[in-house]
């Protein structure tokens, strides 16, 4: 009897096994690995090493903004973009930045591991800065690659998809297995062989396919439309708006320099604490307030019909397009969110300035914290914080997608907000020995759990803070997301979402400056109530937000 035919399996299912055999996703599961491990080495695992040789926490906390380099990539992608890299560009348009910046990785992680950190922080902070600028342009040349080499058989979204497996494992790799590694070898063979990995994953660049550079026709037509703002005006707005970018950043140098330079005979380092109660707001002024006044300008000379263009304006030469690609990044995205929500753009800056400060502020200190404070192993925190940790991170941000069909938008974002000040409490309660944590873990019966797997009362103790801390970020994080990318408009969802996060992240990187002399100071625990404080200013937001968008809903409004 002829056996019955095998059943046909789905298009989709041929097409996603055809993608993962393809010389793309094997290449995208490389980059992905490549981004995400200097990003974890650099910007967590870093402070633990830092932590060891007992460097102060107001250090961390300065030497933590070289992340900043991860938010600002906005500002130089146009030159990823368009620059062809002398020697290079016979790799390719997105091969030659992407070797080149993991060739700067490498070196960086070397300089890392030959500089002692004890003796020379000023030059181990800037090996470490020289890896986050690499990497974070990196990033910038991996996500264009994923865009130009995307087809039907291995399209954005698997490419996107296996980025992330790449970038998740790279994450375990330079957290979990660092650590792990060293608690039985010394932190510089560490990071060469850190940087040996970056090197395998430079093979991979080499053999992966490319695009060749495409023309910029589009952008030029957009911009040079009637109606539109003309040359000279686009470049005054422009340089408005990068002088006050270029300040900020410049500011912020400047001062990680004197923090981090070798002190001179009966000479102290500036407070960070100082710089900012008094600079802080200036930053935030010259990158949110001044911005934001241009692009008001904009409209309304646009609607008022001042200094726009009667016919059409196609010229185009580098310098042009390299203007036009800053204004698209720096001023057109926000003009676009000042035109579309009018006041309302207030509540929603503010928002995004404040939703993730009472969790991000202390995240670079959290190895030290760990380690240096509570005096857990190193195989104890890479098990609880990068392995249990991710599980932990991915049931939150299930979760909040969950609420988010049930509850719907608002409410779920408002729970991210509360959520993590609550987790706050709890790793206030962990500093001062967990007297809560532990009448609670018992009384629901969770330390009975944790116990039938082997962990004792100690180790109990920091699974349900890392459980709650994680499950909380991972709905903040998510309900995060999803608000942001609704708030976008679909005429500049990459470059209005880069930017927009790049606010976020920079109150919080401000916050890490100020926090880690704060802990210094006056010891974990009060910090930690001080930042649960910190986050009830994006309840206010949500609040505001929520009334906004249910008063925009109504019918004949006009927010």
């Amino acid at each position: 009897m002829a056996s019955a035919p095998a059943p046909q399996k789905p298009k989709g299912w041929r097409l996603f096994k055809l993608a993962l055999q393809s010389r793309k996703s094997a290449t995208m599961l490389g980059f992905g690995f490549s981004s995400g491990l200097p990003y974890a080495l650099l910007i967590g695992t870093l402070n633990a090493w830092l932590g060891e040789v007992k460097i102060d926490l107001a250090t961390i906390g300065v030497l933590s903004w070289i992340g900043l380099s991860y938010s600002f990539k906005f500002l130089w992608s146009p030159l990823v973009d368009r620059l062809a890299l002398p020697g290079l560009e016979r790799l390719g348009r997105r091969k030659s930045w992407i070797a080149l910046c993991q060739g700067v990785l490498v070196l960086s992680f070397a300089g890392l591991a030959a500089t002692d950190p004890a003796r020379a922080i000023g030059t181990f902070a800037l090996f470490a800065f020289l890896g986050a600028l690499a990497s974070a342009t990196q990033d910038v040349a991996i996500d264009a690659w994923r865009i130009d080499v995307a087809d039907e058989q291995a399209s954005v979204e698997l490419l996107s998809s296996i980025y992330q497996f790449g970038y998740r494992i790279a994450s375990i790799v330079g957290g979990a297995l660092a650590l792990v590694m060293a608690g039985r070898m010394s932190w510089p063979l560490v990071y060469l062989l850190m940087a040996g990995l970056i090197g395998l994953v430079f093979v991979v660049t080499l053999r992966a396919p490319d695009t060749p550079r495409a023309e910029q026709g589009a952008l030029h037509a957009t911009l040079g439309q009637v109606g539109e703002l003309n040359a000279g005006a686009r470049t005054a707005a422009l340089a408005v708006v990068g002088a006050s970018w270029a300040w900020a950043i410049a500011t912020i140098v400047l001062f990680m320099v004197k923090m981090l330079s070798p002190l001179g005979p009966g000479e102290k380092h500036p407070s960070v604490a100082s710089f900012t109660r008094e600079t802080g707001p200036l930053i935030v002024l010259a990158t949110v307030a001044v911005p934001l006044l241009v692009s008001a300008v904009v409209n309304a000379l646009k609607t008022r019909q001042v200094a726009v263009l009667a016919a059409p304006d196609m010229a185009h030469g580098p310098v042009r397009t390299a203007m036009n690609h800053l204004y698209v990044a720096l001023v057109a995205p926000l003009a676009e969110l000042v035109g579309r929500l009018r006041w309302g753009v207030l509540i929603v800056v503010g928002m995004i300035l404040t939703y993730t400060l009472c969790y991000n502020m202390w995240a670079s200190f959290a190895f030290p914290f760990y380690l240096e404070f509570l005096h857990y192993s190193k195989d104890e925190v890479a098990f609880a914080s990068k392995l249990f940790g991710i599980f932990m991170t991915i049931a939150g941000i299930s979760l909040g997608g969950f609420l988010f069909v049930r509850l719907g938008r608002m409410p779920t974002i408002l729970i991210g907000a509360v959520l993590p000040i609550l987790g706050n409490f709890v790793y206030a309660d962990l500093a001062e020995g967990a007297p809560l944590i532990d009448r609670v873990g018992h009384a629901i019966g969770l330390h009975a759990l944790f116990g039938a797997f082997g962990f004792d009362d100690r180790m109990v103790r920091l699974l349900l803070a890392i459980s709650f801390e994680n499950i909380s970020t991972g709905i903040a994080g998510a309900a995060f997301v999803a608000y942001m990318s609704g708030i976008v408009s679909r005429s500049y969802t990459a470059v209005q979402y880069a930017l927009l996060s790049s606010l976020t992240f920079l109150i919080g990187s401000l916050g890490r400056g100020i926090a880690g002399e704060a802990f210094d100071l006056y010891g974990y625990a009060t910090v930690f109530r001080y930042a649960a404080l910190a986050g009830g200013l994006a309840v206010v937001f949500v609040l505001l937000e929520w009334a906004r968008v249910s008063r925009g809903a109504r019918p004949g409004a006009n927010v």
